[in-house]
C-alpha cells in the first residue's frame, strides 16, 4: 500500500480515504486499552444489566406515554372545567328564572285567592238572594223554565259535594257560621230546597236532576253527627219536599242503604235533624206501595227505642212528630 506523508496534526483527503499520522506508542497503548475493553466489558454487561437497562427503557416509555395521557388529561380536563363553567352560568340563569317564576306564581296565586274570595263572596250574595226569591212559586216555575235549569242544579250538587269533602272531621259547625263560604253551600241548598217545595220543581228535580238527588244522600252519609246541622237539615227538607211526590219517594227510598241511612241520622244529637228524619220516616211509611217494600229494612234498621226517647223531647215539634210516628207504627203492626 503506497503511504502518503502529512505534517503532524494535518489531515489531506486523497480520493474517499483519510489517513492520520500518529506515535507507534500511542498506537500501542490504544490497541492494550481496547484489549483491555475486550476482556471487562461482558463483565461489565452481564444480564442483570442489560434486564436494568431494559426495564429503563421499559420505564422511559411508559413515563412518556403517562406523560401523553397527563396530558390529555390536562386537556379534558380543562374541557370539563369549560363546560362545568357554563353549566354553572346555565344553572345560575335557571336559578334566577326560577326565582321569578316563584313570584310570579305567588303573586297569581294571591290574585286567585283574592278572586276566589270575591266569588265566594258575590256567589253567597247573589244565592241569598236567590233563595229568597225561590220562596215565590212563580219564581219557581221562571228558574225551572230557564235553558240553564239543568245545568246550574248539576253545578249546585257539585259546589255542595266539594264543601262537604273539605270539611275537617274535628271541626265543630258552629265555627265560620258566617263564613261566605258557608252561607254560599247553605244558599245553594236552600234554592233547591224552595224548589222540590214547588209540585213542578219536585218533578223537574226527579226527572231531570237525579244526580243531584243521589249526591245529597250520600252527603248525609258522610257528614259526621253533630257537623253541618244546618246544612243536613236543608238536605233533609229537600228530600221530605221530594218525598211529597210519589215517583221522588220511590226513587230516593230505592237508594242503596235509604233506610239504615236514616236510622243512623236519627241518632244525631241535633233536634232539628232528628225532627226532618222522622218526617222523611213518616212520609215512607205512609206510602203502603213504598212501605210494603221497605217494611222488612225498617223493622230491621229503626229503632222504636230511639224514636220512643225523641217523643219524650223538649222540644214540641220533635216531640209530637215522634208520637206521631209511634201511632202509625203501631197502627202498621195491628
Amino acid at each position: 500500500m503506497r503511504r502518503l506523508a502529512a505534517a503532524p496534526g494535518n489531515t489531506k483527503a486523497v480520493g474517499k480515504d483519510e489517513f492520520v499520522k500518529i506515535r507507534k506508542r500511542d498506537l500501542e497503548r490504544l490497541t492494550t486499552e481496547t484489549m483491555q475493553i475486550k476482556d471487562f466489558l461482558p463483565k461489565i454487561l452481564n444480564g442483570e444489566f442489560l434486564e436494568s437497562f431494559y426495564q429503563l427503557e421499559v420505564a422511559e416509555a411508559a413515563l412518556e406515554k403517562k406523560e401523553q395521557e397527563n396530558e390529555q388529561l390536562r386537556l379534558d380536563c380543562d374541557h370539563f372545567k369549560a363546560k362545568l363553567q357554563t353549566a354553572q352560568a346555565d344553572c345560575q340563569k335557571e336559578r334566577e328564572e326560577k326565582l321569578a317564576s316563584r313570584l310570579e306564581l305567588n303573586e297569581a296565586r294571591q290574585q286567585l285567592l283574592q278572586q276566589a274570595e270575591y266569588c265566594t263572596e258575590m256567589g253567597a250574595a247573589v244565592c241569598t238572594l236567590l233563595w229568597s226569591v225561590s220562596s215565590n212559586e212563580e219564581s219557581v216555575k221562571f228558574i225551572l223554565g230557564g235553558s240553564k235549569a239543568e245545568k246550574f242544579f248539576n253545578i249546585v250538587g257539585q259546589t255542595i259535594e266539594s264543601f262537604v269533602k273539605s270539611l275537617d272531621g274535628s271541626i265543630k259547625e258552629q265555627q265560620n257560621l258566617d263564613s261566605d263560604e258557608n252561607q254560599f253551600v247553605l244558599a245553594l241548598a236552600g234554592i233547591v230546597t224552595n224548589v222540590a217545595a214547588v209540585a213542578s220543581g219536585r218533578e223537574f228535580l226527579v226527572n231531570s236532576s237525579q244526580i243531584l238527588l243521589e249526591t245529597l244522600l250520600q252527603l248525609l252519609a258522610e257528614m259526621k253527627a253533630g257537623l253541618c246541622t244546618k246544612l243536613k237539615v236543608l238536605i233533609l227538607m229537600c228530600l221530605y219536599n221530594v218525598s211529597i211526590n210519589l215517583k221522588g219517594l220511590q226513587y230516593i227510598s230505592e237508594s242503596p242503604g235509604f233506610i239504615p241511612l236514616l236510622s243512623w241520622l236519627l241518632e244525631d244529637p241535633d233536634a232539628e235533624v232528628c225532627l226532618h228524619v222522622l218526617r222523611l220516616i213518616q212520609s215512607v211509611i205512609l206510602e203502603p206501595e213504598v212501605f210494603s217494600r221497605v217494611a222488612t229494612q225498617i223493622h230491621e234498621s229503626l229503632s222504636e227505642q230511639r224514636i220512643l226517647e225523641l217523643s219524650s223531647s223538649r222540644n214540641p215539634d220533635l216531640r209530637n212528630i215522634a208520637s206521631e210516628l209511634l201511632e202509625d207504627m203501631k197502627m202498621l203492626h195491628m
